[in-house]
């Protein structure tokens, strides 16, 4: 026989929860039983591929602790990833013992949340414990408390090794007309493999990477047909370049309706300015082709773009107002 046991509590030593788990995994394994026990708070990243260890269980013991309110986020990750990935005809079989302990109020209406997922995901409730412990050295001082754990263990031990049966619950009933997911006809191994593929952070990285340059790629085949317009805001630069002793700088611009970036290069009285790649450029924006349009009619600058948050830049911030310095436009050329 094997039992899993999920831990959905965040690990904390006064957790009583933890207790009662330490206390029933220890009369469990007096009965040759087999326990693996998952702490969830450690297997955060990696809790949609959990599912994948129902395979093997016989039984499981879904534990939590009520700090505030409800199960808690860690334990109904698992439950949505059992209901999201999970082999349901495996969990039809599996029989589920919740334990609930609580530091405030609630530890009832989790148990209950436990009882009603398992039922509604097609697995066996059977007994379970939930109590309000303020203290874990109540538990342990109390000969007792421990007398009602120790039995809990043994009857979750016969029920499984039995196979009592359950009677049927309306929870599953409500599933089969109402709370039906979309069919994605996938099998139980497509389901394991698709688990693991979301967990893994460096494959969902990657995929994520390879959607925008197909989707650049396929708008960059879209608009080829067009004809870029290489020279729009070239002539306006030009016209309100005003040259300073001092100033020197290379830009990069990126328009983002435009696939080639424009360059910007102040050095003293000279100026170059075209569309293409520069050698070097001491500060990159990006900024959509509006923004720019406003700065060229002088409705603002480059550096008031940026404080608005019009525009991203890279580079040094000052070197930003050398633009500023050098390219008057609009309104503000009336005060020279």
């Amino acid at each position: 026989m094997k039992i899993n046991i999920y831990y959905g509590g965040r690990g904390l030593m006064d957790d009583p929860t933890l207790f009662v788990i330490n206390k029933i995994k220890e009369v469990l394994e007096e009965l040759r039983v087999t326990v693996e026990y998952f702490q969830l708070y450690e297997l955060k990243n990696s809790i949609t591929t959990l599912p994948q260890s129902l395979k093997t269980a016989d039984g499981v013991i879904l534990a939590t602790t009520v700090e505030w309110y409800g199960i808690g986020g860690y334990m109904q990750q698992f439950l949505d990833s059992c209901w999201l990935y999970g082999d349901k005809e495996r969990i039809s079989e599996i029989y589920m013992s919740p334990i609930v302990m609580s530091t405030t109020y609630g530890e009832r209406g989790g148990m209950l949340d436990l009882v009603t997922a398992w039922e509604i995901l097609g697995g066996l409730p059977c007994d379970g414990i939930c109590g309000y412990i303020t203290d874990t050295s109540i538990l342990e001082e109390n000969e007792e408390y421990i007398r009602i754990i120790e039995k809990k263990a043994e009857n979750l031990y016969r029920t499984i090794n039995q196979k009592m049966a359950c009677l049927p619950a309306s929870n599953q009933a409500v599933k089969q007309k109402v709370a039906i997911t979309k069919n994605i006809n996938f099998t139980p191994q497509e389901s394991e493999q698709l688990s693991q593929y979301v967990a893994d952070d460096t494959y969902v990285q990657r995929q994520k990477a390879d959607i925008q340059e197909l989707a650049s790629m396929f708008r960059d085949m879209m608009g080829s047909s067009e004809k870029e317009d290489t020279t729009e805001f070239l002539k306006e630069i030009q016209e309100h370049f005003k040259p300073q002793p001092g100033l020197a700088g290379d830009f990069k611009i990126v328009i983002e309706e435009k696939k080639t970036p424009l360059f910007i290069g102040i050095s003293g009285g000279d100026l170059r300015c075209f569309y293409g790649e520069g050698s070097h450029a001491d500060v990159e924006v990006q900024m959509p082709r509006e923004v720019m349009s406003g700065i060229v009619a002088g409705k603002s600058t480059f550096q008031a773009s940026f404080m608005a948050g019009d525009m991203k830049m890279k580079g040094d911030f000052k070197a930003l107002r050398i633009l500023d310095q050098a390219l008057i436009f609009g309104a503000r050329l009336t005060g020279l």
